[in-house]
């Protein structure tokens, strides 16, 4: 997976591989000339009085000195370049996949995991991106031109370099192979703290109203240990691995010491020769550490890219239409067929054998007691989910059919449990059109009940909401959410609970002032309150996911036992009467 991520995302930005590759090569071959230039010093130089050798050689060394570090320079801000670019790209395309994630593949993942795949994982597999374009295009280039120039200058020491590499090459590569399965680990455990702190910033709320602080503190203090204990293990091998490196290059320069003084005592070689030789075998074993640095990270990164794909790679129960319906024949109709739903893994349906429509301008009402499968349904309007059963036409189309930005464009959704975008009022508003004008704005708060605290906040419309409108009551929060869902001027607005967090009066002038101002916009209401309800057209009774009672307040009085033990619950007996 890492191969096929990296080349698939690297693969647009092969001009900047191919200067890494040049200034690589000619960094190479600029510092390769540096042990041949002291050798030519010492021998002819040093060794013989020639001030004019030394001279020469010593300027000839600072100018390839020079063109090492600019051309080295150059080809690290190519390969940063091109990792960065690669980070961008990865990270666009996770976000627009899991966008496009239905609720069943972002509760498969979780969204803490996800946060960290786009993130952390993204930031292992472009450093190595960066990392390896500079150091492990230049290993091997330092590694086998360092062999060659030795071999060039001391053939007889040469028995060195077929130690010191593969004895290099074994330490490196028991360390990696330990390594693979910890980092596999950490990840997993990074994604746990993720997911632990995500929930306990959320629910904070409840934390402290159940007197959970210490449970808390304890559940993430053992997620944070465990962590830290594979850390640990990483650090350790990362500590092992650079002492037992070291005393492989120290004892290979004794090596080549010890052996090159014989060779030099025997008159088989020169003094500059040999230290240009050692020069070489340290260069060569430096290539080989720099290969073994990035090979330590390529598992993290692999086990990164493993994540990544997995998001990448999922297919969305919610594919866009091969030829998606464009027009709509009857905007504003909803309808349900034999609808019917079972979640993934589950023994029974939450919703079955649904059949119900309502007209444009109609209002289409859903009551149920809890776990009644309310919400699940009108989900299945917007194509959060796809039925499993029978199916849902919006504006007369079959949602699986329809085009999903027009499909989206034509429902306008106030959840039931409103979020709200850091930013101002206005921004809130306007993520319902862009194009929306101040007056709309006003207008749309004027029917949604908001517009009098809205005048009262600092900045009014331009007034701060912090992530979530947690500066914001829920009540008000309520109504700016439904406020934002009338900007957006849909031919349907779809009401979850929305009304739960407002006063009975409050509820009834919001409701009044939505039949009056949008008496053409369909109206799909859930609701716990009967009294929200009871001027609908249709009302459905949902029972266990079946509608046990479909018709106006007054029939299923006399017609639907649930219904009426429902208002007499909340109402009294009098008014199920």
């Amino acid at each position: 997976m890492l191969g096929r991520l990296l080349f698939r995302y690297l693969r647009p930005y092969w001009p900047l591989l191919l200067g890494v590759l040049a200034f690589q090569i000619v960094a190479a071959y600029a510092n390769f000339q540096l042990p041949t230039l002291n050798a030519q010093i010492i021998d002819d130089g040093v060794a013989k009085g020639d001030t004019e050798v030394i001279w020469q050689s010593g300027a000839v060394m600072l100018a390839m000195s020079l063109l090492q570090i600019v051309t080295q320079l150059v080809a690290t801000w190519f390969a940063a370049m091109a990792a960065m670019k690669l980070g961008r790209d990865i990270r666009d395309d996770v976000f627009e996949r899991v966008s496009g994630f239905s609720e069943r593949e972002v509760s498969t993942f979780g969204p803490g995991s996800l946060i960290t795949r786009n993130t952390n994982d993204v930031q292992q597999v472009q450093m190595l991106a960066m990392m390896g374009s500079t150091f492990l295009v230049a290993a091997p280039i330092m590694a086998f031109y360092g062999i060659y120039k030795a071999l060039s200058v001391d053939v007889g020491l040469s028995w060195i370099i077929a130690v010191a590499v593969p004895t290099l090459l074994i330490v490196a590569g028991l360390i990696i192979w330990r390594m693979v399965p910890l980092f596999r680990s950490y990840q997993q455990k990074l994604d746990g703290v993720n997911r632990i702190m995500r929930e306990q910033l959320t629910g904070i709320r409840v934390v402290r109203a159940f007197v959970r602080e210490d449970i808390e503190e304890a559940r993430f203090r053992e997620a944070n240990t465990d962590i830290m204990v594979v850390g640990r293990k990483v650090g350790s091998l990362f500590v092992l691995m650079f002492p037992l490196v070291m005393l492989v290059l120290n004892v290979t320069l004794v090596g080549v010491i010890w052996f090159g003084a014989i060779e030099v005592d025997d008159g088989n070689t020169e003094i500059g020769v040999l230290f240009a030789f050692m020069q070489y075998v340290m260069l060569i074993l430096m290539g080989v550490m720099m290969a073994s640095f990035i090979t330590i990270m390529i598992p993290r990164a692999a086990v990164s890219a493993e994540r990544i794909g997995a998001v990448l790679d999922v297919k969305s129960t919610l594919e866009r239409p091969a030829n998606p319906v464009s027009t709509f024949p009857t905007p504003g109709t909803v309808e349900f067929r034999g609808t019917g739903f079972t979640y993934p893994g589950a023994e029974h349906p939450v919703l079955s054998g649904i059949t119900v429509k309502a007209e444009p301008g109609e209002t289409l009402a859903i009551v149920g007691s809890t776990g009644a499968g309310k919400t699940t349904l009108v989900s299945l309007l917007p194509r959060l989910f796809d039925t499993t059963e029978g199916a849902v036409l919006v504006n007369g189309v079959d949602v699986r059919e329809a085009d999903l930005d027009l499909l989206w464009k034509s429902i306008g959704l106030v959840p039931q449990r409103p979020f709200l975008f850091t930013g101002t009022v206005a921004s809130n508003l306007r993520f319902g059109r862009e194009d929306a004008t101040d007056e709309e704005l006003w207008h749309a708060l004027e029917i949604a009940q908001g517009r009098d605290f809205v005048e009262e906040m600092e900045g009014q419309l331009e007034a701060k909401i912090s992530q979530g409108g947690t500066n914001v009551s829920g009540g008000q929060r309520q109504r700016l959410a439904i406020a934002r869902a009338i900007v957006h001027q849909p031919d349907i607005l779809v009401f979850d609970d929305s009304f739960s967090a407002l006063d009975l009066t409050t509820d009834a002038r919001l409701r009044q002032a939505l039949w009056r101002e949008l008496p053409n916009v369909t109206k799909v209401v859930v609701a716990q309150r009967v009294s929200t309800i009871t001027d609908a057209d249709r009302i459905v009774v949902l029972d266990d996911g079946v509608a046990v009672g479909i018709g106006t307040h007054e029939q299923l009085l006399e017609t639907c036992q649930t219904y009426r033990e429902i208002v007499e619950s909340q109402l009294g007996v009098e008014a199920a009467r």
